[in-house]
């Protein structure tokens, strides 16, 4: 009884979301359960081009790293935005969605050649933050109970977090340069 809920649950799901967010799961659990290791996923142009690797151009969205904290709040945001896209701003529309995943993956492929990033995955997951805050200008938002702003400022906040952090705000940049390029 409880797995036919859990399968109905998951069926639920819009397709494109269901899709990449099922393909994130597995290959981080391929990678963790060492099927595969992440030098075969990583973004590599010269593996690409002269070895013809080509299923780095999509595994590197795959990854976010070993299963822990950091792979956990990706998968988080992952779901819920690309979740609320779906189902909101492209509703009935899916080819749509698909392609605005196919630009954005392109987008990121291109400006990940020139500020060496190896997974773009979290870059990705941004963008979709990103579109979706700029889809949906007048939801308020509450950051862990203490900043209280618009949507709009997420991707922003975001930053500011993971410079609190002690992260590098690199794939947070690539992505105000998506944003510029789609604006």
């Amino acid at each position: 009884m409880a797995y036919q809920s859990l399968q109905q649950e998951y069926l639920q799901i819009p397709l494109v979301t269901r899709a990449y967010t099922t393909a994130c799961v597995l290959t981080t659990a391929a990678v963790q359960l060492e099927i595969i290791t992440p030098f075969q996923l990583y973004f590599n142009p010269e593996l690409i081009f002269k070895h013809y690797q080509v299923w780095r151009l999509i595994t590197n969205f795959l990854f976010f790293g070993t299963v822990g904290f950091n792979f956990l709040f990706n998968m988080i945001f992952l779901y819920r935005y690309c979740r609320m896209l779906e189902e909101g701003s492209f509703r009935g529309r899916t080819a749509d969605f698909v392609f605005m995943f196919l630009f954005g993956g392109f987008l990121m492929t291109i400006f990940g050649l020139f500020v060496n990033l190896v997974f773009l995955g979290q870059a990705f997951t941004i963008m979709l933050v990103y579109i979706w805050s700029r889809r949906n200008p007048y939801v308020r938002m509450n950051f862990f109970g203490l900043l209280n702003f618009q949507a709009p400022f997420l991707p922003w906040v975001l930053m500011g977090f993971s410079l609190l952090l002690g992260n590098s705000i690199i794939v947070d940049l690539l992505v105000s340069i998506y944003a510029c390029c789609i604006n």
